[in-house]
């Protein structure tokens, strides 16, 4: 009998402790299958035919051997154990928050949820779409404006977007006086403050610091932002100052508590024109920063001017409510560098889980938990005050302010492990949040009476009372649709989530195969640390010695991503893609600066690339010069070197991506670098398509001077329904000085640029994702993620070959890790590149990238974690799409094509008048019937959404008859 344990070479065929063989689909069976269809003989020969040799690493990433997953757990955990979570009650726009477990284990926790992408095929993102618009409901609700939209980054960051925003909307004498002025109160949040300085240092915005209460309603100003409540807690009446702002032409946003809105007068009601925030109190963990879901709120006439997405309600085809994102046009990709924000990646997850705990809690909750928390506060200040100290709030919703020994506080308070915000010497800020018992109240008082001498006094409980004033207390409804008011039992929130899952087709149900936006597995072992209170409630402005898990993680990772892109050094501020462009031309500002060359404000930026770029060097106060492609996809050399030259004593910067946004390794990179290095300018390198380098080349290799990282692409960070994302920037030794910094804890470098995001390390929580990822794979499973990405490719562009044709290719006729695929030719069919998006849920795919960077083309992206069975899968479902357009004609759109995505209500209705039959509408392949992802709308109408612009979850009844 023959034992396989005794023999070695299958002892360690299958080797189950290596998390490589988890995250890499194809099998060592497969590779020789694919090989053979690809015509390589091996992994090698295909990178030889890839990638340039000039740029290929010479020897391997200097990484730590890999963990398996048993030895990840345990290493997370150990660091896990080395953070101190204290008590705490520093505020300033944080606040440790009650995640309800139904929604921790279905949404967070949840690959259904998680692992979707951002929702551009609206018929199957509508579970997606409707909880977004619950959020965009409650948002408009609680700050009492009329438009909301679907997210943005933090607060600091729509603070900023808000200033930008109502410069852009200036009157036209304004705009014709060029004012500029912006009024800055100094009752905002710091971090607030220096993002403040970033954006609008050049733009050429002015800001001005001051008392709101003696500010002159110059005509010089074009707007101004206040706090509510303020950084210091004090709750202002801010009436009269908005209203005598507007008669100067003063537009006004407030950057307001969410939940304080609850208690508080809306600031809506006095007329303010955008109200920005957070809503991580709303059950999202601190994460020592994020992620978080910031709300941007604003009035309908700036509908086209806000930044983000608008979740908006149209109809499908047969004139069902449908939901859709509204207003497209906005998208940067159209605007590109006449936008006026470069937002791509919103925060998707986190809003839909602020929205989801509004819908659990309903108006009584969530006024339950602001009356305790303003209850508790109140209690708090009297008792404190009996024992001789001075508060000095006379209003306040959370936080109050104590006369005292700042730094005898501090101790007592550190040694029982409770940390508050010392503003100064003489002051001690403490700002109380959903959490606070009245265990914990005790035990603050009992510091004050430490440090007093005193003999302790005890709360015994809370009693209802506020100090709010009627005119300040909210007197107007909200939280009164249905949804708000269904779901407050943990049964019926279960289903609920359960049923808008069902909607989405996400990555636990089939391959996204999205060119440039590379949708590979988020593994179970990299998320599960982010359920562990010790990394979900640590405030981000402790005191560096309790985050020293944090700190360790964080070092690490910064190490593991400045090695694999072979800088000097890395920032992970920057928590968007988007951000991270903005954050290393703001980097490559400052160097140009630091060498008194200010004029260097040109940005070279090739036809092809995506559109944020553009966007983003405008908002970086840079000129933007569109450069060439050649017939091939490639950066026309002898057009770039003409346009450098040409400009080179104000060159500042070339913005590329690489491979090329064409999907293909430029073999003339280290040219191009080159030729704007000699002509005095930094080359920016766009990381979107960084899976196609990790082990195998690098920006430093290429020559390139700064790139961002998608953490949300390449390192496996989810996308979680468009958000969040992480965008790091690595960046090269004489760029290092210039890192982003942070206003109260100091990161970046000794000559920093302000802040770019709002927490000193952006979305922290999320890092642990890619830490882990990298960690696991190590240097020889990042180098074979990178080789089966390539592979995967290929492999679904020779299949596909014949049907359809590749628009562009290397120099050996092989595609880098994406590939375009021409559909314009079916023009003549009637065919349009939309109806094979649609057409592809039928078959239960998403869509690959749709129009981008070529119109009427799709971009395909498999990724590493794919295997060959659901690649073939995928091509055959593109081949059998094939034959159907082959079958279509123009003259009768009455076909499987034109009329997809089919549903369930079309396929079981009495009635089927289509020329062709059920089973082909819904079965068109075998493979389908096992595992059928139904879209619940059919197509759904633009145009009709964008007419009739309606954004909240109000019954689409009251607003027809309006229309």
């Amino acid at each position: 009998m023959y034992f396989c344990a005794f023999n070695l070479n299958c002892f360690f065929a299958m080797k189950t402790d290596s998390f490589k063989l988890r995250h890499i689909g194809p099998s060592e069976k497969d590779l020789n299958d694919m090989l053979s269809t690809i015509k390589a003989d091996s992994i090698d020969q295909l990178i030889f035919e890839t990638v340039p040799d000039d740029i290929l690493l010479k020897a391997p990433l200097k990484l730590d051997k890999a963990m398996s997953e048993q030895e990840y757990s345990a290493h997370i955990q150990l660091l896990a154990a080395k953070n101190k979570v204290f008590k705490t009650y520093i505020g300033l726009g944080y606040h440790e928050a009650s995640l309800p477990a139904v929604i921790q284990r279905n949404i967070l926790e949840n690959p259904g949820w998680y692992t979707a992408y951002t929702p551009y095929q609206a018929e199957i993102a509508q579970g997606r779409l409707e909880a977004l618009l619950n959020y965009q409901t409650m948002v408009c609700d609680l700050t009492g404006m009329e438009l909301a939209n679907a997210s943005l980054l933090d607060e600091s960051t729509a603070a900023a977007e808000a200033m930008t925003m109502l410069f852009a909307v200036r009157s036209r004498t304004q705009k014709k006086e060029n004012i500029h002025k912006f009024f800055v109160s100094e009752e905002i949040l710091p971090q607030t403050l220096s993002l403040l300085k970033t954006r609008a240092i050049p733009l050429g915005i002015e800001l001005v610091i001051g008392d709101h209460t003696t500010f002159d309603f110059s005509t010089d100003f074009y707007g101004a932002i206040l706090q509510y409540p303020g950084v210091s807690g004090q709750v202002y009446d801010y009436a009269s100052f908005v209203d005598k702002a507007h008669q100067s032409e003063i537009k006004v946003a407030v950057a307001a508590d969410i939940l304080s809105l609850v208690s508080l007068k809306s600031p809506g009601s006095f007329d303010v024109d955008v109200v920005v925030g957070t809503t991580q109190r709303f059950g999202i963990p601190l994460g020592y920063g994020g992620p978080h879901a910031a709300y941007f709120a604003t009035r309908e006439a700036y509908k086209r001017n806000i930044p983000g997405r608008i979740i908006g309600v149209t109809q499908d085809t047969n004139g069902n409510r449908a939901l859709r994102m509204a207003l497209q046009t906005r998208e940067q990709h159209i605007k590109r560098d006449k936008a006026t924000s470069n937002i791509c990646t919103a925060q998707v997850l986190l809003a839909v889980m602020a929205g989801m705990y509004a819908v659990y809690h309903g108006k009584d909750g969530l006024q339950y938990i602001a009356n305790k928390v303003n209850s508790s506060t109140d209690s708090l200040a009297n008792t404190i005050e009996s024992l001789g100290y001075q508060q000095l709030n006379t209003v306040f919703f959370d936080t109050i302010r104590i006369k005292a020994d700042a730094n005898k506080i501090k101790e007592i308070a550190e040694a029982a492990e409770v940390n508050f915000f010392y503003p100064d010497s003489e002051t001690v800020s403490i700002s109380l949040n959903e959490a606070t018992t009245t265990v914990d109240l005790n035990a603050i008082i009992s510091i004050f009476a430490k440090a007093a001498g005193k003999e302790n006094a005890e709360i015994g409980s809370i009693n209802p009372s506020t100090n709010i004033p009627d005119n300040l207390r909210r007197n107007t409804e909200f939280l009164t649709n249905e949804v708000f008011n269904t779901y407050h039992s943990e049964t019926e929130l279960m289903r609920y989530i359960k049923k808008l899952e069902r909607k989405d087709l996400s990555l636990n149900h089939s391959m996204i195969p999205l060119g440039s936006c590379t949708m590979k597995l988020n593994a179970a072992s990299e998320m599960l640390p982010l359920s562990n209170p010790q990394w979900g409630n640590i405030h981000p402005l402790v005191p560096i010695t309790q985050a020293t898990g944090y700190q360790e993680v964080l070092k690490k990772l910064e190490d593991q991503l400045t090695e694999i892109t072979g800088f000097a050094a890395t920032s992970l501020q920057p928590n968007s893609g988007a951000q991270g462009e903005f954050a290393g031309l703001m980097v490559i500002r400052a160097y140009h600066e630091s060498r008194n060359d200010h004029h260097r404000n040109i940005c070279l930026i090739p036809s092809s690339a995506h559109g944020t770029n553009p966007a983003s060097a405008v908002m970086a106060g840079m000129k933007v010069v569109v450069t060439k492609a050649t017939e091939e996809g490639n950066i026309d050399i002898e057009d770039l070197r003409e346009k450098a030259e040409k400009y080179k004593d104000n060159l500042s910067a070339l913005m590329v991506t690489y491979p090329s946004t064409h999907g293909v390794y430029e073999s003339a990179i280290k040219e191009i670098t080159q030729i704007i290095h000699d002509n005095g300018g930094q080359v920016y390198m766009d990381g979107a398509n960084m899976n196609a380098q990790v082990g195998l080349t690098h920006p430093g290799a290429i020559g390139a001077d700064v790139c961002h990282l998608n953490l949300h692409k390449t390192f496996a960070i989810p996308h979680g329904g468009g958000g969040p994302g992480v965008g790091p920037i690595c960046v090269a030794k004489q760029l290092v000085p210039f890192l982003p910094g942070n206003p109260v804890i100091t990161t970046g470098g000794d000559q920093a640029i302000t802040a770019i995001s709002a927490a000193p390390w952006g979305s922290a929580l999320a890092c642990l994702i890619s830490y882990g990822y990298i960690t696991m794979l190590g240097t020889e499973g990042l180098k074979e993620s990178t080789e089966y990405a390539i592979l995967n490719a290929n492999y679904i562009k020779e299949r596909l070959d014949g049907h359809y044709s590749t628009l562009y290719s290397g120099e050996r006729g092989r595609a880098a890790h994406e590939m375009i695929v021409d559909c314009r030719p079916f023009k003549a069919h009637g065919i349009e590149v939309t109806d094979i998006a649609k057409r592809l849920m039928d078959y239960g795919f998403h869509a690959p990238t749709v129009s981008f960077p070529v119109a009427g083309t799709i971009m395909i992206e498999p990724t590493e974690s794919e295997s060959k069975a659901e690649l073939d899968r995928f091509c055959d479902a593109m081949i059998s799409i094939r034959q159907e357009i082959a079958e279509a004609t123009a003259d009768n759109p009455n076909n499987v094509m034109k009329n997809a995505p089919h549903t369930m209500a079309m396929l079981t209705a009495d009635t089927w008048d289509f020329p062709y039959t059920r089973e082909q509408a819904a079965y068109p392949l075998s493979y389908v019937a096992e595992n059928k992802f139904w879209p619940t709308v059919r197509r759904v109408d633009d145009a009709y959404g964008d007419r009739n612009l309606i954004c909240t979850c109000a019954p689409i009844e009251e607003y027809m008859e309006e229309v």
